[in-house]
């Protein structure tokens, strides 16, 4: 006679009872999977590029520097785009900066991701600022679909734009805003002289540091990119840049490469799409026309979790402002992150005799 271990039940009636214990823990010992972006919110943003690339010829360029001198020309501006899923916290900051400014010179727009409740602060950050927006999740395409759609509104709304300047909730200016002004437009046309054009170049990173490029190019799946996106060809860069024009069209006109870095990720922890699309796109179809550097300062040396290093208020003062600005590349750093709330008390005493004393 069988005794009862032996019995092929035992082990049968141990996995069936077992089986609802795995249901509960194999969603927290799995990384979690972002959605991917719908059909109809996909569909929703092709209308708005497709509206934005109609009145946006795509060889359309700044003006040249003897047009700009005629006094018939508008004076062109910069479109400030405010990514942020948070209260703006440093809008009193900015409302000094923009007040340095003229209202012919600059534009804002703000894309705030509407599941969470934000309150629009007022002032140069008014209600209709603020895009129509859809929600963003970090390690998702969803915020590379946010900038796109910020640049897509800036276009359509004034064909003025020249320069589109993404920036976080958590960014702060380094300068005056006569400073960045002078720095994008002005400044720019002795460096282009130089080079035997006419034509201004963005400012985005672009690196090939292949020693982080493997894991990231596979975050999807192996060789999933191909062939649109060879290895060879992929760049990572970070995700605050400022564009101009024509690569601002040639971002919402994008369809090939956008076809897949919209697919999900499978390797969480390898997926920054926000990082890798625009270096990529740019450096395949114009590397010449980039600087291959950002104007926003990131402090990497103690990230966590792939978050930069955030200032305290306790860390604030006249020199890391100085320090902030310092770059190794033709033009200072003209923006900052990340910053905390609590360092607008600190940054507000010493806008005008440090920030915007340039």
């Amino acid at each position: 006679m069988l005794s009862l271990s032996s019995s092929p039940l035992i082990p049968t009636l141990l996995l069936l009872l077992s089986l609802p214990l795995l249901f509960l823990l194999i969603p927290h010992l799995l990384p979690p999977r972002p959605h991917p972006i719908s059909l109809p919110d996909d569909l929703d943003d092709l209308s708005l590029f497709r509206k934005a690339a109609a009145v946006s010829p795509p060889h359309r360029s700044l003006p040249s520097s003897k047009s700009r001198l005629g006094s018939t020309n508008p004076k062109p501006k910069i479109a400030f785009l405010f990514l942020t899923n948070s209260d703006l916290h440093f809008a009193p900051l900015w409302e000094i900066f923009f007040a340095n400014g003229s209202t012919n010179q600059f534009n804002i727009y703000v894309h705030a991701d509407p599941t969470v409740k934000i309150n629009p602060p007022g002032g140069v950050f008014s209600a209709d600022r603020f895009v129509p927006a859809k929600k963003t999740e970090r390690s998702s395409a969803t915020l590379i679909s946010a900038a796109r759609r910020l640049i897509a509104n800036a276009l359509i709304d004034d064909p003025s734009n020249a320069f589109f300047a993404l920036l976080s909730q958590h960014c702060i200016p380094l300068h005056s805003f006569n400073f960045v002004y002078n720095t994008l437009f002005h400044r720019s046309i002795a460096e282009l002289a130089q080079l035997g054009t006419l034509q201004y170049r963005s400012f985005i990173e672009i690196l090939t540091t292949k020693k982080i490029l493997w894991a990231r190019y596979n975050a999807r799946g192996k060789n999933v990119m191909l062939p649109e996106v060879p290895f060879d060809q992929f760049r990572v860069g970070s995700q605050f840049f400022v564009l101009t024009r024509r690569h601002a069209v040639l971002v919402i006109r994008d369809r090939r490469l956008w076809r897949k870095f919209r697919l999900p990720c499978v390797w969480i922890q390898s997926c920054y799409p926000e990082e890798h699309y625009f270096p990529t796109l740019l450096s395949m179809e114009d590397p010449e026309g980039c600087t291959g550097y950002t104007l926003t300062r990131v402090n990497w040396t103690d990230s966590i979790n792939g978050h930069p290093h955030t200032y305290r208020s306790q860390e604030l003062s006249t020199e890391l402002i100085y320090n902030l600005r310092k770059s190794n590349f033709t033009h200072s750093y003209l923006f900052a992150r990340k910053f905390s709330p609590d360092c607008l008390s600190p940054l507000l005493n010493i806008s005008n005799s440090v920030i915007f004393r340039d």
